[in-house]
């Protein structure tokens, strides 16, 4: 990635950012009751939402390099980047999956749960900061006894 980024980047970012927040409030995936009916198995609706973005974005992902050939704004080459799957992933993902299920929220949707009005939508969202809080400091201090036990700086 370029450091050196065009100056509209971070307004598109921005803009971005506010027409996904209005499609999870528009298509209700902002109201923790509509994602709990989905999460068991009372609403379907939800479905449609999560194909039709899911649809638009593998469309976008197999397009974007053929027509555009580099990244419009940064001039990046449009490459995958895997990322590898392990232990953490699977804890990483358990917590998530149970946040959401207990809540009706994930952190996206939660701050669009904010802008609809739902004030309430707080203690979660304190909740996720917390957790990534708690996560990068569990992570500190597990590659600093790592680092001292294999003698590495």
């Amino acid at each position: 990635m370029s450091d050196d980024r065009h100056p509209a980047f971070m307004p598109l970012i921005l803009v971005g950012g506010l027409i996904f927040g209005f499609g999870l409030a528009y298509s209700h995936m902002a109201r923790p009751e509509v994602v709990l009916d989905f999460l068991q198995f009372e609403d379907f609706g939800l479905v449609f939402v999560m194909f039709g973005g899911a649809a638009v974005t593998g469309v976008a992902f197999v397009l974007a390099p053929r027509l555009l050939g580099r990244a419009p704004l940064t001039g990046d080459t449009f490459e995958r980047r895997l990322k590898s799957f392990d232990r953490n992933v699977l804890v990483g993902g358990a917590i998530f999956g149970v946040g959401w299920g207990l809540s009706g929220i994930c952190p996206g949707a939660a701050y669009a749960s904010l802008g609809i009005g739902n004030v309430t939508i707080l203690w979660a969202l304190a909740g996720m900061f917390l957790g990534a809080y708690l996560q990068g400091y569990w992570r500190t201090r597990s590659e600093t006894s790592d680092t001292a036990v294999t003698g590495a700086d």
